[in-house]
């Protein structure tokens, strides 16, 4: 019985960091390309179009947002709380994780529509600034922890 409770606290908090790495990485990436954009010399045109994609996708993304905030308070408080329900642990986990895949997916619907809008020149850029930044990225995660 203790190993299973074990096992499933073990999995349910797998995958609440999953959903907290992904949650991260999106709102990361989200910025970082966000910066990356404005290396790229944009028209006013391109520009207004960029905020016209955001504008569009904020009511898509704002309640994902909301979804995975009010989860982790509520899983805080589950955790706090001194009776912890492994159940509502794991619901919570798995909303979590299903709300970052959704992120992930909306970032990613969001620049393919801003790639549409770039110039071949602009797109190149881009691929460089990404390749540079992944690289950085890289070895900041490879590198081990110093004690």
């Amino acid at each position: 019985m203790k190993s299973t409770r074990t096992r499933i606290l073990t999995i349910g908090a797998a995958v609440l960091l999953t959903a907290a790495a992904a949650l991260a990485q999106g709102w990361h990436h989200r910025g970082g390309f966000e910066h990356m954009l404005k290396q790229l010399d944009l028209t006013s045109e391109q520009q207004s179009q960029v905020k016209a994609i955001w504008a569009k996708e904020k009511p898509t993304l704002q309640p994902l947002m909301q979804q995975m905030r009010q989860n982790d308070s509520a899983m805080n408080a589950l955790v706090t709380g001194g009776s912890f329900d492994e159940g509502k642990a794991t619901t919570l986990a798995t909303q979590n994780s299903q709300a970052a895949i959704q992120l992930q997916v909306e970032h990613a619907k969001i620049k393919s529509e801003i790639m549409q809008i770039l110039t071949a020149d602009q797109k190149a850029k881009l691929a460089q600034l990404e390749a540079r930044h992944a690289s950085r990225a890289q070895g900041q995660t490879s590198a081990p922890p110093s004690n």
